[in-house]
Order: C-alpha cells, then sequence, then structure tokens
C-alpha cells in the first residue's frame, strides 16, 4: 500500500489540534438555526465577503463601500474574485463537480473566471509552459481526488500553499489557490454551504499570511507547520465570521 503523503504532516507540533478546531468551528456553524434553511442567504454574503477578501489580498480596492456598484465591478481583481466566489457559492455550482472528477479542468475553468479582465484569451485556464508546473499540478489533483486520507482541513492548506508557491498561470494565482481552498472545504463536505470566510482572517493579517506562505514554499517542518496552523486558525476565524453573518438575519 502507498504511504500517505499527507500522514506526517498532522505530526507537526499544533497541527492536528488546529484541523480539529476547524472543523468542529465550521460544523457549529452549519448547524446554526439560521443556516439549517436560510443557508442559501448565509452562503450569498459569504461569498461577497470572500470575493471582497481574496481580492485585496491581489491589490483590489479595499474601501469599497465608498465606490458605486458599478465601479467595484469594474476593478478587474475584484470581478474576477467576485465571479470565482460566485461559481462556489453555496456549493452547489457545476465546478465542485468537475473538482471531484477532474481537478485541473477546474483549475483551469477558475484561472478563466478570474483572470478573464487581466489577461489574453489565450493564456486563460493554461498553465505556464515550466518543466515543474505540470507535474505538481498531476500530484495536486492526486490528492485532491483520494490519495490522502488527511483531514479536510489539511488538505485545503496544502492546496492553497501549493498553488501560491506555484503560481501555475503567472496572473490570478491568488485569487485561484483562495478558492480552491474553499473548493476543497465544499468538496469533502466540511463546509458543504461554503458558509465560511477565512479570507477575511488572511486579508486582516496580510503580513503573516506572506511569510506563512514563504514558509511553507521552502518546505521546512517549521514553516509548513506554522502555514498549516495559520490556516485551519484561519478556518475557525472564518467559521465565527460565518457565525455573525448568521446572526444577523432576521431569523438569526
Amino acid at each position: 500500500m502507498t504511504a500517505d503523503p499527507l500522514a506526517p504532516l498532522m505530526e507537526l507540533p499544533g497541527v492536528a489540534e488546529a484541523s480539529d478546531r476547524a472543523r468542529d468551528a465550521l460544523g457549529r456553524v452549519c448547524r446554526h438555526r439560521a443556516n439549517l434553511r436560510g443557508w442559501p442567504m448565509t452562503a450569498a454574503q459569504a461569498a461577497l465577503r470572500a470575493a471582497r477578501a481574496s481580492s485585496v489580498l491581489d491589490g483590489g480596492p479595499l474601501l469599497m463601500d465608498d465606490l458605486a456598484e458599478a465601479a467595484q465591478v469594474r476593478d478587474p481583481v475584484f470581478g474576477g474574485a467576485l465571479r470565482v466566489a460566485q461559481a462556489l457559492e453555496g456549493g452547489a455550482g457545476p465546478l465542485i463537480g468537475i473538482w471531484q472528477r477532474a481537478p485541473l479542468q477546474a483549475l483551469a475553468r477558475l484561472h478563466m473566471l478570474a483572470a478573464a479582465d487581466q489577461v489574453e484569451d489565450d493564456r486563460l485556464g493554461r498553465p505556464r509552459a515550466d518543466a515543474e508546473v505540470g507535474p505538481r499540478l498531476e500530484l495536486l489533483a492526486e490528492l485532491v481526488t483520494g490519495r490522502t486520507h488527511a483531514p479536510a482541513p489539511l488538505v485545503a492548506a496544502v492546496a492553497h500553499g501549493e498553488l501560491l508557491t506555484l503560481k501555475p498561470f503567472g496572473s490570478a494565482d491568488g485569487v485561484v489557490a483562495r478558492a480552491v481552498s474553499r473548493l476543497v472545504t465544499i468538496a469533502s463536505g466540511l463546509d458543504p454551504h461554503g458558509l465560511g470566510v477565512p479570507e477575511v482572517s488572511w486579508m486582516r493579517q496580510p503580513t503573516d499570511y506572506r511569510d506563512a506562505a514563504r514558509g511553507f514554499a521552502e518546505g521546512t517542518p517549521d514553516g509548513v507547520g506554522a502555514w498549516l496552523v495559520l490556516c485551519c486558525r484561519a478556518m475557525q476565524a472564518g467559521a465565527q465570521e460565518a457565525w455573525s453573518i448568521a446572526e444577523s438575519l432576521p431569523n438569526g
């Protein structure tokens, strides 16, 4: 039997505990009374917040409240992040099924949505012609389709970090990487309706986020462990963000 490539990561300090806390927090918010039937409303709000936060990390506008709605969408980074978030909203879109069957196709589709206003059409959905990119994407596809039995928060963090490291498209890679993290949590059933908003946590601590991503890219046990813990804590914080959304509804 082939060894699980992610199993050793669970032994890194703090990782298993952080993963469990993320899982428990997301489970609780999915059971919030407002989300039992009203989850489409909370999922829509979560998608909007996720798009805003993800776009800010890639240079999108920070103070969107000061802009007209049309102006917000005209910003290419925010427009791409919004298209991505809407494609994943509520966990019911066709991308979820594509991801489970053919993750590289879903990855290409995510890039087409994220970068549509930023690069030429012939570059949309096409990974860079680099000898390292193809094999690493294939390995990532194997991981997310069953090669590992690691818990979903860990798989989401690894996929996120790998895409930030690899920058497979050379454009909109950050938005795509964070979307893949969201896809993993949805498709795995960890957060089936996409209610959590970990993107807000990453947006609020951009230096920590980028430093941890560099640590993951270096591949040291300390660097990888710090990234995994940061991502799991963001998922836990994202569940709290989802709780606040649910509580703000009339039936919350």
